[in-house]
């Protein structure tokens, strides 16, 4: 015959809700069919630990779930009363952690005085272990700990690609050669496509990331990319971020509601829900950074070999010939061919230019030159700017690429300029000349037009105007002086 189960008030408070957290864990095994192994990643509990819940669910229902429950119906009575339990208890979770023995022989001086059998060490210990992991979390590492490794989670997931994008900065850990050849760690700030694991974008700085780190990161996500390897482009429908500065700007505010773009962050801080990208780094960390020369983890040092540009050259080919094209361990695909998987069309902006006015949040104002564009020690051409010579114009540019920049004027788009000495492109003579004959030739078609208005306004001027009478001479009168009138006099 099966043995009744233990009715729920036999419990205590915490017993009980101890036991209604892991059966809200493991219901959807018991009621929705959902796996027990996907039930054990979601809570991220061990599988042996799942299926022994639901056996002893199964057992002795709701109250078998909690743990040190002793059966009302046996009559059995404990050695100890329950005020020495629950005192070995509240010594335990006292902070800082004690040892057991300390705990034991401090129980033992106190069960005497009040006339209690003293426990052995073994009771003791057994009382311990037999404690809630969580309740011992949050009396030792306070509340933030308990959240970060027993709070149930809200697993975000997307249905298909550009669904949703995450977005998070790490310092590695490598050390580098900076600019001016001391040692460096560089941060890696990454955009990664939720649904295929597919990497958007990535930015290295030695500085600190900032709003200006996500927005050209950004950028550089949602933009066709020149290599032709690197197919991951497009407007995200969300853009999921934690709730740091860079990323709750008024700038990211605006430009998510130019490009029709949902902002979500998660819980001001407490940084989780977010693992995929967290996953992504110690993929970084395993199978890239080790690696490479100047691999540092925390607590050692290393000898600092490579500078920036060479270390993004080898991120870069690894990431693209090797990550990209890696079977992930839980979509069970290669994050760039679930990417492109089912004729994905991306919706992308309407050129160019508009994701420079939205996104290179670094904006100057300068005079433009008979010579070009000045800017910080250099000289930046384009034809385009010979209609513009003494005219106030925006620049915007990328603080780390200073080869060009991006021209507007009230607002519109007018040109790339490049510097020459950075670039490697030259604007020619001829081309110059060329623009300067145009805009000469512009300006003389101006006021040839502006001659032409006037000349005809005059002309018709005149002949509405009323005309004089004819002037018919009077006879000369002798002795009388021949003299000029005004009509004022």
């Amino acid at each position: 015959m099966a043995e009744p189960f233990l009715p729920l008030t036999a419990l205590t408070s915490d017993q009980r809700a101890q036991a209604l957290e892991r059966f809200t864990i493991i219901r959807p095994a018991l009621e929705e069919g959902v796996s027990r192994a996907q039930v054990a990643r979601t809570s991220q509990i061990a599988p042996s630990t799942v299926q022994l819940w639901i056996k002893r669910y199964r057992e002795k229902g709701l109250a078998g779930l909690a743990n040190n429950v002793a059966r009302s119906d046996k009559g059995k009575s404990r050695k100890l009363p329950e005020t020495a339990i629950q005192l070995i208890e509240g010594l335990a979770l006292q902070k800082p952690p004690r040892s057991m023995a300390a705990i034991h022989r401090q129980v033992a001086t106190i069960a005497k005085e009040q006339g209690w059998k003293p426990p052995s060490y073994d009771r003791v210990r057994h009382i311990i272990k037999g404690l809630d992991p969580a309740l011992v979390t949050f009396a030792h590492q306070g509340a933030a700990a308990y959240r970060e490794e027993f709070d149930l989670l809200y697993r975000r997931e997307a249905t298909h690609s550009n669904a949703m994008w995450q977005a998070d900065h790490t310092p590695l850990d490598i050390v580098q050669l900076d600019e001016a050849g001391k040692p460096a760690r560089p941060w890696l700030t990454v955009i990664e496509d939720d649904y295929s694991r597919a990497i958007a974008s990535f930015r290295l700085t030695y500085q600190e990331p900032t709003a200006l780190t996500t927005a050209l990161a950004l950028r550089q996500a949602i933009w066709r990319k020149e290599d032709s390897h690197w197919h991951i482009c497009g407007i995200p429908s969300v853009f999921y971020t934690d709730h740091g500065s860079d990323f709750t700007s008024k700038h990211m505010e605006q430009v998510a509601a130019d490009l029709g773009i949902e902002l979500i962050f998660s819980e001001k801080g407490v940084p989780r829900g977010r693992g995929k990208i967290e996953r992504f780094f110690r993929s970084v960390n395993e199978l890239f950074l080790q690696d490479v020369p100047g691999y540092a983890p925390k607590g050692y040092q290393a000898e600092a070999q490579l500078e920036l540009s060479a270390f993004e050259q080898q991120f870069r080919t690894w990431l693209l010939s090797d990550y990209q094209h890696r079977v992930h361990s839980e979509t069970k695909c290669k994050p760039a061919e679930r990417w492109e998987a089912g004729g994905f069309v991306p919706r992308m902006p309407a050129s160019a230019e508009q994701l420079d006015l939205l996104l290179l949040t670094v904006a100057k104002t300068r005079r433009v030159q008979q010579d070009g564009i000045r800017f910080q020690n250099y000289r930046y051409i384009d034809t385009t700017l010979a209609a513009y010579v003494k005219e106030e114009v925006l620049i915007r540019y990328d603080p780390v690429d200073l080869a060009e920049i991006h021209v507007f004027y009230q607002d519109r788009f007018l040109c790339r300029a490049i510097c020459q000495e950075l670039s490697g492109q030259t604007v020619s003579l001829k081309e110059i000349e060329k623009a300067r004959s145009a805009r000469r030739k512009q300006v003389r078609v101006g006021l040839s037009t502006r001659e032409a208005v006037v000349e005809h306004f005059l002309a018709v001027h005149q002949e509405e105007a009323p005309r004089p009478k004819a002037h018919v001479p009077e006879p000369e009168t002798e002795g009388r002086p021949r003299l000029k009138g005004y009509i004022n006099e």
